[in-house]
């Protein structure tokens, strides 16, 4: 059995079998690494970027935050948060693999276990956005490969052209 690294010493198993694995809390200490690989990952403009250091420096009560970590760096990062007045709906607001370490099943792995967390502490729904560009194609491939439909698309919400496309997932076990 595979077993992610909680702490050294302390083990789980791994319900995603890849041996790189090993999915944490975020902490203080990977907050300018989650900014270098916002940057690396070309998925943000800077003062989006901006815009998350400050969420990664001042977090909601709510924030839940994790980290692929990979030899003491954090290679990928999961961004979670409920949604308001709603009773077990949840938004990943930012997921996200260093380019050098795609294509490896990391954000899989990432994903599922964002599902997991959010199962076994019985919420129901989680929805996830992103923009209706060709260049973003690849995104909307990875939600639909792990079992996300597309919901809703408003028309020319980030910028005129700039579709939002809301993909929905149930966490019904």
């Amino acid at each position: 059995m595979h077993c992610v690294q909680l702490r050294p010493g302390i083990a789980k198993p791994n319900l995603y079998p890849n041996e790189f694995t090993m999915i944490r809390a975020t902490t203080e200490a990977d907050h300018d690494g989650l900014i270098v690989l916002a940057t690396a990952s070309g998925l943000f403009e800077p003062d989006q970027t901006e815009l998350l250091a400050e969420i990664l420096r001042s977090p909601s009560d709510t924030d839940v935050w994790f980290t692929d970590d990979f030899a003491g760096l954090p290679v990928g990062v999961a961004y979670l948060a409920p949604e308001k007045m709603t009773h077990g709906t949840w938004n990943l607001y930012w997921i996200a693999v260093h380019p050098d370490h795609q294509k490896q099943g990391r954000g899989k792995s990432i994903l599922k276990h964002v599902e997991h967390w959010l199962a076994e502490r019985d919420q129901r729904i989680l929805l996830v956005e992103t923009a209706g560009v060709i260049d973003f194609d690849y995104v909307r491939k990875f939600y639909a490969d792990n079992g996300f439909e597309a919901e809703a698309r408003i028309r020319d919400f980030y910028e005129h052209g700039v579709d939002k496309i809301v993909f929905r997932k149930s966490l019904a076990r």
